[in-house]
Formats: structure tokens, C-alpha cells, sequence
């Protein structure tokens, strides 16, 4: 592991359940000018346990996507990748052997707009893995996303009855960013390029970005704000991303970003707000090198953190399809990248209007 010796971080799988009962959270931050590598946090904000598992999934697997009126995108996967599963049934999180990631997070507003039979289907459950297995980075990704090739159908998340409402966040070696929301039924508004590099929940990124101006270091005069909502945190981590020390090595990379990632997650507490007694807490947090194809995760349910390189696992074609159960370890410590095992693919979700 390239300058690395003992130590890891932490990669994240994030989306919410969006409804009135639930505090909704989640973030992304991307480090792309810090001299050792591209990496991207992720905090995982979710009010229950999501049964996140690892998996590496291999090039070659035909793939369908999974509409239920029968017209579903059709492809083969170009790229091997690691994934992190919500709830066993969907890709929420996960970087391809080109380095391309990808994060996807709750957006309430969200609007899939109404089906087009022309357009083959794509389940939301499979967006993230569509993305992974087609595409080297994130201008090509947003190439396709803007030839409207597929039409993304939602799906419930698993116990909730809740539509899942979702946006994306991409990026790659090279250090691009996209955030892509899906608004206004289903047009695609993509924010295109380096400078975009956090991402939270509502409101929709254009009025984060109006708001972000209100605060000192981004032209305005209120000081740096300290809630967890979903608009202070974007502040927090857009102000505290601008103002990183330069890393020496890979090692205080990825400890950079996880300092952020920290200062804007959610503890594992209760709510005292009546309205909203089930919090979001942060579960799970994630950091992608996308430099290195280094993937890492951290449990806040436990203060080991684990890790996978891409490079040391067989993503060539006709090779098996690769779990790592993460449920009933929490004992796992450092490279675990030879700990997966042969599986059965993972089930995704069907998606349908």
C-alpha cells in the first residue's frame, strides 16, 4: 500500500430516509489539490442500521436494469469496482478500477419525473453501479447523463415504504466533480468541474451554493454557522476544505479529510426534539483514493477502520463476484482486501413509477 504502512480511513455510504419523522443528513467532500491524492469522504447518516456490506464485483457481468414495464437498460460491465450495499438490495457508495466515484445522498426534492416508454429504465437501486461499470470519469459519466441514454425509476427503501429521492456526487483521478440532481421531471441540472466539491441534502445545490455566499470567507459577513443541518453543514465543510494544511504523505490525506468528514457528521444520540425523535445518526463513513484505488470504511459502531485496494483483488472477467459481510465482524482491522469471499450477486432492488 503506496506510503501507507499500518494505518487506514474510512469510506462512506450515504442516503436517508426523507420523511417528516426522520432528521435527514448526509455529506460528501472531495480534497482534489492537496499534492498526495484525490479523496473523497462520505458520512453515512441513516436512523437506523442499513446491513451495509462490501462487494467487489468484477469485469464482464451483463447486467439489466431492472424496470418493471420490461424496457430496461442492457450492459456489460466494463470496470471491476467496490461497492458499499444499502440494505442488500442497491449500490449507495463505491469507486471503479479507473478511479471513477461515485456518492449517492438523499435529496428530497427530487423529481423522476413522469416514465418515457421510448427511454430504456434504469432502477435507482443500480444508478451508482451504472455509472461505475460504464465510465472512466466523470466527463464521460456526464456525457451520458446528458444524452439521457437511460431514465433513472425510483424504488422504496426497504421497510420505510419511503420513495427514495436521491443525488449524486462524482469524481475521479484527475480530480473532476459533478453533482448531478435529477429536478423539475427528471431534468438532469449537473454541476459540472473541480470547484464543486461538497455536497449535503436539501436544499437543492444551486440555493447551497446562494447561501454559502451569506458567510465570511465566501463573501459574506455571519460567522461559520455550527448546526448539523443539512445547509450548515455545507458551509462547515466548504470553508474547512479551503483551509486544510498541507498533507506530507498519503497517510495525512486521508486524515485530513476524515477530520472534516468528523466535524460534520451527526454523534450517536437521541433526538430532544419531540417532532423528530428518530436522528440521523451518522453509521458508517468512508474515504475513496481515488489516486491509489484505495477504498476505506469506518463502523462509528466500532473504532476499527478497514480497507480494500483494488489493485490486490481479481476483477478480470469470468471472476467471481466478491462479498465481504461486514454485519457480526467488528473485529476487522486494516487491509482486508484478501478477507472477501465468493458470493452470489448482490440482489438489486427493481424500480418502477
Amino acid at each position: 500500500m503506496r506510503r501507507f504502512g499500518y494505518w487506514g480511513a474510512a469510506i462512506a455510504l450515504a442516503a436517508t430516509v426523507g420523511s417528516t419523522d426522520m432528521s435527514l443528513a448526509c455529506s460528501r467532500v472531495l480534497w482534489n489539490d492537496n499534492g498526495q491524492a484525490v479523496v473523497v469522504g462520505r458520512n453515512m447518516d441513516w436512523p437506523e442500521d442499513t446491513r451495509t456490506d462490501l462487494w467487489a464485483f468484477p469485469r464482464g457481468i451483463a447486467r439489466s436494469g431492472l424496470s418493471a414495464d420490461g424496457n430496461s437498460a442492457t450492459w456489460t460491465s466494463k470496470y471491476g469496482s467496490v461497492v458499499a450495499s444499502a440494505f442488500g438490495v442497491a449500490t449507495s457508495d463505491g469507486m471503479n478500477e479507473k478511479g471513477l466515484v461515485v456518492n449517492l445522498l438523499w435529496l428530497t426534492e427530487a423529481d423522476y419525473g413522469e416514465r418515457d416508454p421510448k427511454v430504456p429504465g434504469l432502477s435507482l437501486s443500480l444508478w451508482g453501479q451504472y455509472l461505475l461499470d460504464n465510465f472512466a470519469s466523470v466527463g464521460e459519466a456526464v456525457a451520458a447523463i446528458e444524452r439521457r441514454e437511460v431514465q433513472i425509476l425510483p424504488m422504496h427503501v426497504p421497510g420505510s415504504g419511503e420513495a427514495a429521492t436521491i443525488h449524486i456526487a462524482l469524481a475521479d483521478a484527475t480530480g473532476d466533480s459533478a453533482i448531478v440532481e435529477l429536478v423539475d421531471g427528471g431534468e438532469a441540472r449537473i454541476h459540472h468541474g473541480r470547484q464543486y466539491t461538497v455536497m449535503t441534502n436539501s436544499p437543492p445545490f444551486p440555493e447551497q451554493l446562494a447561501n454559502l455566499k451569506k458567510y465570511q470567507g465566501f463573501g459574506g459577513t455571519e460567522p461559520l454557522p455550527g448546526s448539523t443541518d443539512q445547509a450548515d453543514r455545507f458551509v462547515r465543510a466548504s470553508f474547512y476544505i479551503e483551509h486544510m494544511l498541507p498533507p506530507r504523505d498519503l497517510r495525512e490525506t486521508v486524515a485530513g479529510v476524515l477530520s472534516i468528514m468528523r466535524n460534520v457528521a451527526q454523534p450517536l444520540t437521541t433526538s430532544d426534539d419531540p417532532a423528530h425523535p428518530e436522528t440521523s445518526n451518522t453509521v458508517w463513513r468512508t474515504v475513496a483514493d481515488a489516486t491509489d484505488r484505495i477504498y476505506f470504511f469506518e463502523s462509528t459502531h466500532s473504532p476499527n477502520i478497514v480497507w480494500v485496494s483494488l489493485d490486490k483483488l481479481d476483477l478480470a472477467p469470468g471472476a467471481p463476484t466478491l462479498k465481504l459481510g461486514l454485519a457480526g465482524n467488528p473485529d476487522l482491522v486494516g487491509d482486508v482486501s484478501g478477507a472477501f469471499k465468493p458470493s452470489e450477486p448482490l440482489p438489486f432492488l427493481k424500480g418502477e413509477f
